[in-house]
């Protein structure tokens, strides 16, 4: 059944590379790019799961927001464990104009237990330049759960990550960053997946709109010169090449990430002909528990315990195949099938492919 969904997997992704992708999918424009922000804040309201009261920092912030409001607070009588010190991150994209919302994710850094039901107070967000670009605050909403009293005798439930949450338009901003993407009448397509091969498609495909407009400037880069009938109406413009379809080409890759056991492999991986031979062995090692004890009616001998161990060894003989040439990696994954292996044997296949030198493709390990 799983060698089934993986045939049609590829046969859709496939049918999509036949088809092309939008131009506005494969790229990004020079200077419209993402900031990130960042901000220290408390969460209060978590009903005595937040920081305990050996966390001073959670207190000391506490005392100069109350200080803020002319609340003047002696830090040694805060023995409050409703609030927590938290970490506050999130993304401005380009164009956000002042007054518009973004969301923001809020992370626990003390030691409390969960972040449920907990409301931000009023945080400034910072970029790397330390100005401030919005301001954060609000409910927050956790994507998880913890219950139980916990403790030596008690049992706890948990669910995903309680200490972390995000607020939906949590943020409002104060401040625009100034986005600047055009540079001498032209503008700059960056690949999202840089390949000589692709950047040549994509100015290839503007020209044949706009003749005389695009040229590839390196494997990620694609200059366009915005023709004189758009010159203020550059939005225009790039709205016509974003529609634009493109065939991208892919390298050959197979990327296997060990600690879930996931292969992922491009469609031009090329193997040339090998000979594989797979086995196993396995070593089991059971330990039970015995209770020896006298008879009902003898008055001598002591019930007392004792382990019995037993070992069992498994070897299975490996099978010496030869795997021909094959041009396809639908071809290359049924001839693995057919040895019988498992995901786990299969990564080790391919590594030792890799090394054998029969693998075209980049062998990439996570």
């Amino acid at each position: 059944m799983k060698f089934v969904l993986y045939i049609l997997i590829l046969m859709m992704s496939s049918m999509v590379t036949l088809m092309g992708s939008r131009i506005k999918d494969l790229t990004h424009i020079e200077g419209t790019r993402d900031n990130q922000l960042i901000g220290y804040g408390l969460v209060v309201g978590l009903a005595g799961q937040g920081d305990s009261n050996g966390i001073k920092y959670t207190s000391q912030a506490l005392v100069n927001a109350l200080k803020a409001l002319k609340v003047n607070v002696n830090p040694d009588d805060i023995k409050s464990k409703n609030v927590a010190a938290v970490m506050i991150t999130s993304n401005i994209g380009p164009f956000i104009r002042e007054g518009s919302k973004i969301d923001i994710t809020v992370s626990s850094i003390g030691d409390a237990k969960s972040l449920q039901g907990g409301v931000l107070l009023q945080t400034p967000l910072v970029g790397a330049d330390g100005v401030v670009y919005a301001v954060g605050q609000g409910p927050i909403a956790v994507g998880g759960f913890l219950g139980g009293s916990g403790g030596e005798g008690g049992a706890t439930v948990q669910q995903n990550h309680p200490t972390v949450g995000i607020i939906t338009s949590g943020a409002i901003v104060e401040r625009e960053i100034p986005t600047e993407f055009m540079h001498h009448g032209s503008l700059n397509l960056l690949l999202e997946s840089p390949d000589f091969v692709s950047a040549v498609r994509v100015a290839d495909a503007v020209n044949k709109i706009f003749p005389g407009t695009s040229q590839a400037m390196n494997s990620a880069t694609i200059n366009v010169l915005v023709p004189p009938e758009y010159r203020g109406q550059v939005p225009n413009f790039i709205a016509s090449i974003g529609e634009l379809d493109v065939i991208p080409d892919l390298a050959a890759r197979v990327i296997i990430n060990e600690r879930t056991g996931t292969i992922v492999a491009t469609s031009n991986v090329r193997i040339s002909t090998v000979a594989i031979s797979n086995g196993s062995l396995t070593i089991s090692i059971s330990n039970t528990q015995g209770v020896s004890q006298p008879n009902a009616l003898s008055n001598t001998g002591d019930t007392t315990t004792y382990s019995n161990t037993e070992t069992n060894v498994d070897e299975t003989k490996g099978v010496f195949q030869v795997v021909e040439d094959l041009p396809t990696i639908e071809r290359l994954t049924a001839a693995l099938n057919a040895l019988g292996v498992s995901t786990r044997e299969m990564m080790s296949i391919l590594q030792a492919i890799k090394s054998a030198g029969a693998l075209h493709a980049e062998l990439i390990l996570n």
